[in-house]
Order: structure tokens, then sequence, then C-alpha cells
């Protein structure tokens, strides 16, 4: 693949039970962009994929955690002073602890909630 295709290429980690997740991807479509569907919660996810998107996002990895659903909470993963790697651990082992969808594309990287924002980074 070449430096201009990875850098035109948009890819959705998308989770097909979640609304949002359905909605932004449709978005994508409708705006005829076909992006790379990845399932995370069949794929996992990687320490140094989720903070190299924390850090395109220019957002801590903290902003990825997925806080409804009680989950996070429970595990004690939203208090301020969990590390960024106790999250980013937590999230290898456990995937439906990233918020979603994330969306990347040639202008970065988002959590798109809205869908709206998966717009800005095409």
């Amino acid at each position: 693949m070449t430096e201009e295709e990875v850098v035109s290429e948009v890819v959705i980690y998308h989770n097909p039970a979640c609304g949002t997740s359905r909605n932004t991807l449709s978005l994508l479509r409708e705006k005829g962009v076909e992006p790379r569907v990845v399932e995370y919660l069949k794929a996992g996810w990687t320490e140094a994929q989720l903070t190299s998107l924390a850090a395109r996002a220019g957002v801590p990895l903290r902003a990825f955690l997925r806080t409804r659903g009680g989950a996070a909470e429970a595990l004690g993963l939203t208090a301020p002073d969990v590390s960024e790697a106790t999250l980013a651990a937590a999230m290898v082992r456990d995937p439906i602890l990233v918020e979603r969808p994330v969306v990347e594309g040639p202008r970065g990287v988002a959590v798109c909630r809205p869908p709206e924002k998966a717009l800005d980074l095409l």
C-alpha cells in the first residue's frame, strides 16, 4: 500500500450491535465513502494501536473509554488517577470498554458521537 493510499483510507472500528456505530457507517456510505470496517469486538485491540489512535485524535486514551454501561466504573477505570497504561491494558483485555465508533480518516481520528463527527475526518 502506498503512502497516498494509507492517508486516504477511512477505517471505522465498528460494533454492529451499536446504533450509533451503524448510523456512522451508513452516513459514510451515503457520502460515497466505503470504509474498511473493523469489527473490534472480534478483531480486538493492541495497546500500540489504541495509544496511536488516541495520539492522532489529540486526546488522552481516557477519551476512548466507554463509561456508559457501568463496566468501566465497576472495574475502577473511571477514577482520575488511573494511568493510561492501565486503561490500555483493560481495553485490550475487554474491547467493549472502548467507546464506539472510532473512525480514522485522512484528517485524523475521532470517537464519532454524534455520527456527523466522521465527516470532519474525510
